[in-house]
């Protein structure tokens, strides 16, 4: 198999068994999976080992893929359903909602996304509490629902519309160009 294949070619072979389609389905998509599993995580470490384990799970259970369907998003479904165990898994207690947050779809502030680098804004992500990172990241990169991310997390309703207010306000603290200021005189 070589790295110039086709995707139809190297799902083919993944159908096959053939362990060179793995090694370039790897190497096709290692990119795509890991900047999936670093918007879950906090560390990088943690995201390899998710990624490796997406990268297990589509080997050795293929036939799960329907290949009458584009490979991308059932590869991306497979990464975030792995995230959100490990997110399960390791979650030390369960993030109390205090007073709900209403979500300000009417936000006058300027935005700083446009702003920013890609890396800038994982790194700010990475540094949210997992709760906050994980609902977030389904509700608005994933474009999840919060009936569909409590069920997902085992959460009530009010709890995801919680963490996201607080997720977008942690954020906007993080990314805003004084709180940069501050912690560079802090620091510098």
């Amino acid at each position: 198999m070589k790295s110039e294949a086709t995707e139809k070619e190297i799902l083919q072979g993944l159908a096959d068994g053939d362990p060179k389609s793995q090694e370039v389905l790897y190497k096709r998509f290692y990119s795509y999976g890991m900047s999936i599993c670093l918007r879950y995580t906090d560390r990088r470490e943690e995201a390899v080992e998710i990624l490796h384990d997406g990268f297990m799970t589509v080997f050795t259970h293929f036939e799960q893929f329907d290949q009458d369907r584009p490979f991308k998003p059932w590869f991306r479904r497979t990464l975030i359903n792995l995230c959100i165990n490990h997110y399960k898994k390791h979650q030390k207690g369960i993030v109390d909602p205090g007073p709900e947050y209403p979500v300000d779809s009417q936000d006058p502030s300027p935005g700083v996304l446009g702003e920013l680098e890609y890396a800038d804004l994982i790194r700010a992500i990475q540094k949210l509490p997992d709760a906050y990172r994980t609902v977030f990241n389904l509700f608005v990169i994933e474009g999840f629902g919060h009936e569909e991310i409590a069920e997902m997390l085992g959460i009530q309703i009010g709890t995801s519309k919680s963490n996201l207010a607080r997720a977008r306000i942690k954020l906007r603290e993080m990314l805003n160009p004084k709180s940069h200021e501050q912690e560079i005189f802090r620091y510098g």
